[in-house]
């Protein structure tokens, strides 16, 4: 696999031509997002991690082998940032979701340890209306003992919307739980045409 940065945007202008199938990783702020594109394309620092919530402000493009993009979206929730940025990012996600003739999956990150909030179940609701395929990835699978994760996942499963594009994923970049499941998941999704 030869994955390298492509662009970040900041608005549709900068935003590639659409012309290579796209997943989308989107979440909370702190969810882990950096670390799953790293563990998912086998680099260490492709995607910058921080401690700090809300690093990622604007949409980052990465070319995986000139074949598909990955594409990480700002982080939402808790991200200590300035009002003004963050009221940005809403409608340059909105802007990106609705324009991407090329997205064919939308990989939704919810730190297994939390639960589904408004900003999850209003995310699902705007991509199920517009028929954009969605699969939950539980981040920070290792953080709980086994039973307990699989228990989390029932309980996750209960307060998602119906529609997802599988059942969750139980994921760790400690330990690499997960990565053979999307990375068999995702080939299906980049060979099906937009909707």
């Amino acid at each position: 696999m030869s994955p390298y940065f492509l662009r970040a945007a900041t608005g549709p202008a900068q935003f590639p031509r659409g012309t290579l199938p796209e997943v989308a990783v989107a979440g909370r702020s702190n969810v882990g997002k950096s670390s799953l594109i790293n563990t998912l394309l086998g680099c260490r620092d492709l995607a910058k991690t921080s401690r700090t919530p809300g690093r990622t402000q604007a949409i980052v493009f990465f070319s995986v082998d000139d074949r598909w993009l990955l594409v990480d979206l700002p982080g939402y929730g808790y991200a200590k940032v300035p009002e003004a940025v963050r009221r940005q990012w809403r409608p340059l996600v909105e802007a990106y979701l609705a324009g991407r003739e090329t997205l064919r999956l939308l990989l939704l990150l919810i730190d297994i340890r939390r639960d589904v909030g408004e900003e999850e179940r209003d995310l699902v609701s705007w991509l199920s209306h517009r028929g954009i395929p969605w699969l939950p990835v539980l981040t920070k699978a290792d953080k709980l003992s086994r039973s307990r994760a699989l228990t989390r996942r029932r309980e996750l499963m209960g307060q998602l919307p119906e529609g997802g594009a599988g059942e969750p994923v139980l994921f760790s970049a400690r330990t690499g739980e997960g990565k053979k499941k999307l990375g068999d998941t995702i080939p299906i999704f980049l060979q099906n045409k937009a909707q």
